[in-house]
């Protein structure tokens, strides 16, 4: 949509264009059936995190797609998707032990960079321009409050895949034990 579309970047409150509609109604689709999906398979306890991730993401999304307002917010803000690339990569590395570490090594740094690139970014990027040309009442206190809430979500994902990767020796608990347990989507 922006590879089209550049010119949307400089109207991040009132650019519109059908490609990027249409995929802000497809990842809206998507995030319901992610979240239906969990809610389904039982693993609701396990994956709370997501599920509030998910729920503001669908609020968000629905709200632009009835308004038609902030639709270039929300394609900046699905560029965090690329960075999942390397994050699923990672997952599957850890959980099939695989016997060469350089391939975790490698992916562990494109990783980081991807993170900061797609992740962090467009984040902090989008939380500068809300907080500063964004009128903090209806849909952009909603927006704003919304987008704060995933900045904190970010950065505790970010602290916790540095602590994994960077610092493992900050992961374990007073017993010796991984404060994390196994569970590869928190690691």
């Amino acid at each position: 949509s922006l590879w089209h579309s550049p010119e949307l970047l400089s109207d991040i409150q009132d650019g519109y264009s059908i490609s990027g509609h249409l995929l802000v109604c497809f990842s809206s689709g998507y995030f319901i059936h992610d979240s239906l999906d969990i809610i389904f398979n039982h693993q609701s306890r396990s994956s709370w995190e997501y599920l509030v991730h998910h729920a503001m993401a669908i609020s968000a999304f629905v709200s632009l797609i009835i308004t038609g307002r902030f639709l270039v917010a929300a394609i900046l803000l699905l560029l965090v998707e690329v960075s999942n690339i390397f994050l699923t990569v990672r997952m599957l590395l850890k959980m099939s032990n695989v016997p060469s570490p350089a391939l975790y090594e490698a992916n562990k740094y494109v990783n980081l960079v991807m993170y900061f690139a797609f992740r962090l970014a467009p984040q902090a990027y989008l939380t500068w321009y809300f907080l500063r040309y964004v009128e903090v009442q209806g849909q952009g206190a909603f927006l704003t409050a919304n987008l704060l809430l995933l900045d904190a979500m970010i950065l505790m994902y970010f602290s916790r895949l540095l602590r994994s990767d960077f610092f493992p020796s900050l992961r374990k608990g007073s017993a010796g034990r991984d404060v994390d347990g196994e569970k590869f989507l928190i690691d």
